[in-house]
């Protein structure tokens, strides 16, 4: 009994030891939206641990800083890779850990971390894999899970989320119970003309009927699976306040793909990551599945059924050149993600592809830069300016109108000009400030001086809209949105000019999603979904379309994927 005592008082007295010998140090970093607070775990020079205790990153970067702070533990380093798609999350990480080390007087031994062998990845067999990770793939997997499908989810990025992380303004839908809460009267009619004008009346029309008809039922899917949507509001194309966003303003995608993956864990989908399709498998004229590569090694998944959800190519400049030359050169807002393989592959298994020089730029990306400025800041009554002080376009016009007019200017660019009010009211401001892209002062003469614009017409146009606003008719361009006058210090500059944002064109598909020949034959088994297809945006994508899009298409192909599975018969 003593002896057993005497070994147990002398564990305890190493554990409190070694507690006692291990001392936490918090660091800060510049994240994308925010500071990054860490609090790093060492003993002696090595680190034991990096715990974030708070920052201002949207959700779908989770993985990426559980991957950072792993890595920076286990090499022993800052000097790691960042997460593709989180770059300026990751940076800020190392930056906090670093700061940490540096205060603490930590001297880092960077090691090797030990390698683990990879398992050994076999052929394996499912219901349904979904290709893609965004919001049209996890809304697909949902839907078809919920039917009772089997399924596996498969992205070659590191993180969930693709395109719709980039998603900022909100998700467009007609004749919804917010809507009519809210006294907004509109139609699926009104939403289908406004859409089918912006799109340069090229969008096709079933496609698009179906997509303006269940657009109010998919805002009560999102709500129903935990997507924040109390807001709407004005965007560009539209003729009433029909773009829902969630409480403050805040961007729409990142909502949207938090409430879907946590959707889709709960339901237990199956979710491979760092896994990139290349390659649709035929048996005959069906398409039984897709090879797989992941960390070098290839195996097959057979499936009764493919839903491909691997989004555009807007950020493939040689497709981008190769089917619009004129936009050669142009930067771009995308995912690294989206380079195009989805669509080659389904034309390989002999898909039609349809409107592929329909590519559309967005006005407001900050220039020289790829950093996107929601549509939403102009909904609430920002206003572009020139450097000659005047106003140039109406500011909620179709974003392929704006972009033609911004190129038109010197510089070829413009001013997004807006005040304290309008940043209040607002939250994604704040991260444009925070992370510089905003020129701020506290005078409208003081920030026509810091920007360049010529500051005595630049005060009379500000002074003439501020009328128009307290008139409720824009009597040079006729903007409908006038939600309130520039008149709260401090007032705000963004420089901005068009990049590519939207490929419009794709893969040919009906309104059951499913993919077409150029005969306009179905292949069997195979279905499409979100910014791979094309047909639905015509000539020019509305902004607040393109949630709407991936999510009740996305919704359409994983149910008809699942009835397909049912009503079929496998060998």
């Amino acid at each position: 009994m003593r002896k057993k005592l005497l070994c147990l008082l002398s564990a305890l007295t190493i554990m409190i030891s070694s507690v006692a010998s291990a001392k936490t140090i918090e660091g800060v970093g510049a994240g994308y939206k925010g500071d990054i607070k860490v609090n790093v775990t060492y003993e002696g020079n090595e680190i034991k641990g990096v715990e974030i205790l708070k920052h201002e990153e949207t959700a779908f970067t989770k993985k990426a800083m559980e991957q950072v702070t792993k890595e920076i533990v286990e090499n022993q380093s800052v000097e790691v890779d960042n997460v593709a798609g989180a770059t300026y999350t990751s940076e800020g990480i190392k930056e906090a850990v670093g700061a940490a080390v540096a205060q603490a007087g930590i001297k880092l031994v960077s090691k090797a971390p030990a390698k683990k062998a990879d398992a050994v990845l076999t052929d394996i067999s499912t219901d349904i894999v979904v290709v893609g990770g965004g919001g049209a793939g996890l809304t697909a997997a949902i839907a078809a899970k919920e039917k009772g499908a089997n399924v596996i989810l498969l992205e070659k990025m590191a993180m969930l989320g693709g395109n719709t992380n980039y998603a900022t303004g909100g998700i467009n839908a007609a004749n919804t119970s917010l809507q009519k809460k809210l006294g907004i009267e509109d139609s699926e009619e009104l939403f289908y003309n406004d859409t089918m004008k912006g799109g340069k009346n090229k969008n096709n029309p079933e496609l698009l009927k179906k997509m303006t008809d269940e657009s109010k039922h998919i805002i009560d899917w999102l709500i129903s699976k935990g997507t924040d949507l109390t807001e709407v509001s004005f965007s560009g194309g539209q003729s009433v306040k029909r773009i829902h966003r969630p409480t403050g303003g805040k961007a729409v995608g990142p909502v949207v793909v938090a409430a879907l993956s946590d959707t889709a864990d709960k339901l237990g989908i199956e979710i491979r990551t760092e896994s990139e399709v290349t390659k649709l498998i035929k048996t005959g004229d069906k398409v039984t599945g897709v090879e797989v590569k992941h960390k070098g090694q290839t195996y097959v998944i057979s499936a009764k059924a493919v839903v491909m959800a691997t989004g555009g190519f807007g950020a493939n400049p040689a497709m981008i050149e190769e089917y619009n030359p004129a936009l050669k050169g142009f930067g771009s807002t995308n995912s690294p993600a989206i380079t195009g393989e989805g669509i080659k592959m389904v034309k390989a298994a002999g898909a039609d592809l349809v409107d592929m020089p329909e590519i559309q730029t967005h006005p407001t990306v900050v220039h020289n830069n790829t950093a996107m400025i929601t549509e939403s800041v102009r909904g609430e009554g920002a206003i572009l300016i020139n450097r000659d002080g005047k106003r140039f376009i109406n500011e909620l016009e179709t974003r392929d109108v704006v972009s033609k007019a911004e190129l038109a200017q010197k510089g070829a660019s413009a001013f997004l000009v807006f005040d304290q009010g309008t940043r209040e009211n607002l939250s994604a401001i704040n991260g444009y400030v925070k992370q510089g892209f905003a020129v701020e002062a506290s005078t409208l003469e003081e920030l026509a001086g810091k920007v360049g614009i010529e500051p005595k017409t630049f005060v009379e146009t500000i002074t003439t809209y501020n009328g128009y606003v307290k008139a409720g008719e824009d009597k040079d361009f006729g903007k409908k949105g006038l939600p309130r006058e520039l008149v709260k210090a401090p007032f705000y500059a963004i420089e901005v000019s068009p990049a590519i944002h939207h490929t419009m064109g794709g893969v040919r598909i009906n309104t059951d999603t499913q993919v077409l020949t150029p005969e306009g034959k179905v292949i069997p088994g195979l279905y499409a979904a979100g910014e791979i297809t094309g047909g639905v945006h015509g000539g020019n994508r509305i902004g607040g379309n393109a949630v709407t899009d991936i999510t009740v298409f996305g919704k359409i192909a994983g149910e008809n994927a699942a009835d397909f599975v049912k009503n079929s018969k496998f060998l």
